[in-house]
């Protein structure tokens, strides 16, 4: 008895529809606390249904085999994420064009023909990767992925208290910032964290990020005027939304084989080239049959994205990049974060002027589009849909005008630390290294240290300190005490380059 590759079978999905209209099958799975349910981007039932011409397709398939050498067609199917059903008749009309041949086959059907290029198919293949070197998952149309970027808007995201005390519960915030912050998560707008330098702004933002794990779905590539932009990032992008995806992720990062921009180093195609496919046993067979997605393939289902930017972004990284090499464009930043969170960490430490930099962020905030220009000089209108927190240790009002300031619902300002608040993160600290606490050691940074009022108290302070105070122990060969002169030796050697920047801060 023959089993079928699970890529041949013809899916159940909703009947077919138009261009980016936003019919879709029920995504399996647990949802937020909000209980809204998920859908998943359909598997396309035509080429038009997935928005691609057959020439376009055939071009992919030219390259693969230019990339691969000869490949099993149902290797192919798994490559471009396109079912072997629209892949079929591509694959015919490249045999009918003297583009490709059989090498082999493995079965009666075209998706266990292993194929390869002809010498025409090469010349052809070459002529495609001049144009563009992508090689990899179909890209889908620019109005679906809008569409599916809107559908998944990052407002549904809900967070209950709960939620935000797990996901805090090893982290000292007064109860007025974690009642500011919750708000703000589920406003899904914008939030402006400012603080002292080392009161925890970027740690926070890190923690309010792992709140937005829900089920997304992310395209490999999008199709933007006749170009190819690149959109998944397998950093940005985590595979998977249980702890069991978790632990699949840490073998498999992508669903998928990774897109490649590299010319082939492959043999001569009519050479005595082997198929790099194998047969695919019984059980194998099987798992895929179990494990095959029911949405549309080009899509990877990903938590939604968390975005870090810092003092390296510049303004033209927030426009469409176009790679000279690979012929292709980059999706900026705010693009790869949509539908998660965008952290601008360290606003104002940027070599490009705060100014130039939030304007920049005005119209997308207000209005929740943002405009991007291609190479062909016409401006496209992309949803700017993620929750961007700005995070800066420098004064607010220094950095932006009231009008800017006004766009930003949510302004939350981290104070520094009280003494009691201290003691809880020195003992926590000192719990984590296994190192008895003592009070009075804390008693010596007030007295000591903070009394002059030049040097403030931060929430790293217990932390570096203490990683200061190991060092030496360390060194000097004393383990398990905190004495007093331990401590004022890394007082000495930390505070030294702190002190002069507190001086300039406070």
């Amino acid at each position: 008895m023959r089993i079928a590759h699970p890529l041949e079978r013809e899916e159940a999905v909703a009947p077919d529809r138009a261009l980016g209209a936003l019919s879709a099958v029920e995504c399996p799975g647990p949802g937020r606390e909000s209980g809204a349910s998920h859908d998943a981007p359909p598997p396309p039932r035509s080429l038009q249904d997935a928005g691609l011409s057959e020439e376009f397709v055939a071009g992919l398939v030219l390259k693969a085999l230019h990339v691969r050498g000869a490949t099993m067609g149902l290797d192919l199917v798994e490559l471009l994420a396109l079912p072997m059903s629209l892949l079929d008749a591509v694959l015919e009309g490249v045999q009918e064009r003297r583009f490709v041949e059989v090498h082999s086959t493995q079965g009666p059907r075209r998706g266990e023909y292993v194929f390869r290029l002809t010498s025409a198919g090469r010349l052809r293949a070459r002529e495609e990767m001049e144009s563009c070197r992508y090689v990899g998952p179909a890209p889908v149309p620019f109005e679906d992925f809008c569409l599916w970027v809107e559908r998944q808007a990052v407002h549904q995201v809900r967070i209950s208290e709960g939620e935000l005390r797990a996901v805090l519960h090893d982290v000292e915030l007064p109860e007025s910032v974690l009642d500011q912050v919750g708000p703000a998560i589920n406003s899904g707008r914008s939030l402006f964290l400012h603080g002292g330098p080392g009161d925890g702004k970027t740690l926070l933002a890190e923690r309010i990020a792992r709140l937005f794990g829900d089920r997304y779905y992310v395209p490999h590539a999008v199709l933007v005027d006749d170009s190819v932009m690149v959109v998944y990032d397998p950093v940005v992008h985590r595979f998977g939304t249980t702890e069991a995806l978790d632990t699949e992720a840490a073998t498999h990062e992508s669903p998928y084989p990774e897109a490649t921009t590299n010319e082939s180093t492959h043999p001569d195609a009519t050479g005595p080239a082997e198929s790099t496919s194998e047969v695919v046993s019984l059980e194998t067979r099987q798992a895929i049959v179990r494990s095959i997605p029911r949405h549309d393939r080009r899509y990877v289902e990903a938590r939604r994205p968390v975005v870090f930017t810092g003092g390296e972004l510049l303004l033209e990284h927030l426009g469409l990049r176009w790679d000279p090499s690979g012929r292709m464009y980059q999706a900026p930043p705010q693009l790869k974060a949509a539908g998660g969170v965008l952290v601008v960490d360290d606003l104002g430490r940027q070599s490009m002027p705060v100014r130039d930099l939030l304007n920049r962020w005005i119209v997308p905030l207000e209005q929740g589009r943002d405009y991007l220009t291609p190479r062909s000089g016409r401006k496209i209108v992309v949803p700017f849909d993620c929750f961007v927190i700005f995070s800066t240790n420098l004064e607010p009002s220094s950095l932006a005008d009231e009008a800017f300031l006004r766009r930003i619902h949510y302004k939350i300002e981290l104070p520094s630390p009280e003494r009691d608040e201290m003691e809880r993160i020195f003992r926590a600290c000192c719990e984590e290294r296994d190192i008895p606490f003592d009070p009075s050691l804390v008693d010596y940074l007030y007295a000591d240290v903070y009394a002059d009022d030049t040097i403030a108290p931060r929430r790293c302070h217990p932390r570096d300190v203490l990683d200061h105070l190991t060092h030496l122990a360390r060194y000097r060969g004393e383990t398990g005490r905190l004495s007093r002169e331990l401590l004022e030796s890394a007082c000495r050697s930390y505070f030294l380059a702190a002190s002069q920047d507190s001086k300039k801060e406070c």
